[in-house]
């Protein structure tokens, strides 16, 4: 049993997986600052309770022996999140190819340790195939959202993962919809609609910094010049440039240049 719902141990594990979205920002609010109003925390919980909900299932009454190590694990990552917010200007790319070296020299020394075969050489490109999309890939592009978004309010929709993998699940295999599909709706719905229709604007200050990252012209966080190039031309580019000091109001969201504290 776990917070007096009825699941497997299995269901559990995977209920508890889902904490990693709270985890994060509980994380991105308490010790990163990161500015998380009434609306956003709503949204995540909602967000989170439809996960919670798709992820049910029937079964006895138990207790996973792991419970403690997986909501461990949730906060690990939570850490892990955030610090990638903090070099998410970064080529994504770097960040994964790096993450993706550490983990796979781990899990190799690991597997020789234990005394584990290695799977034939069609085995090994077919797993590589299919992590360089959902491991590779996707953390590539929850980089980028980080870059945008922080690290709360792209988790809060990376929270959606059960429901896209149930509709492709549903497309592939053409299997009915479970009833928890129908009760988790409305949660995630609501969700996405708070946090998507989230305004947040206030008067801040921008101090002077110097960095690289990919932007685009013009832009009012971005007025230097290039030579030889239209000012009012639309480009987009990466290079060294400077932020001179910069005070104005406008409605931003947590992005890199606007980490502000609160």
């Amino acid at each position: 049993m776990l917070f007096g719902l009825r699941t497997t141990p299995a269901a559990t594990a995977s209920l508890l997986l889902n904490f990693e979205g709270v985890a994060t920002a509980l994380i991105a609010a308490a010790i990163f600052k990161e500015a998380i109003g009434k609306r956003v925390a709503l949204s995540i919980g909602l967000i989170t309770l439809a996960s919670i909900v798709l992820s049910l299932e029937g079964g006895q009454w138990g207790l996973s022996a792991g419970m403690a190590l997986i909501l461990l694990a949730t906060f690990s990552w939570g850490l892990d999140n955030n610090f990638s917010r903090n070099i998410s200007e970064r080529d994504p790319f770097e960040i994964v190819m790096a993450k993706g070296l550490g983990a796979g020299t781990f899990s190799l020394i690991f597997t020789f340790a234990l005394g584990k075969p290695l799977p034939d050489a069609g085995r090994i490109l077919m797993a590589g195939a299919l992590g360089a999309v959902s491991y590779g890939l996707s953390i590539a592009l929850i980089i980028l959202a980080m870059r945008k978004l922080g690290s709360t309010r792209a988790y809060g929709w990376f929270g959606s993962a059960p429901f896209m993998a149930m509709l492709l699940s549903l497309a592939i295999f053409r299997e009915p919809p479970a009833v928890n599909l129908w009760i988790a709706l409305p949660f995630m719905l609501a969700g996405a609609w708070l946090m998507a229709t989230e305004h947040h604007s206030h008067h801040h200050i921008h101090p002077p910094i110097e960095h690289e990252h990919t932007h685009t012209h013009p832009d009012p966080h971005h007025t230097h010049v290039h030579e030889g190039l239209d000012p009012t031309e639309r480009i987009t580019h990466s290079h060294p440039h400077e932020h001179a000091y910069l005070e104005h109001e406008h409605e931003h969201t947590p992005d890199i240049h606007h980490w502000h504290e609160h």
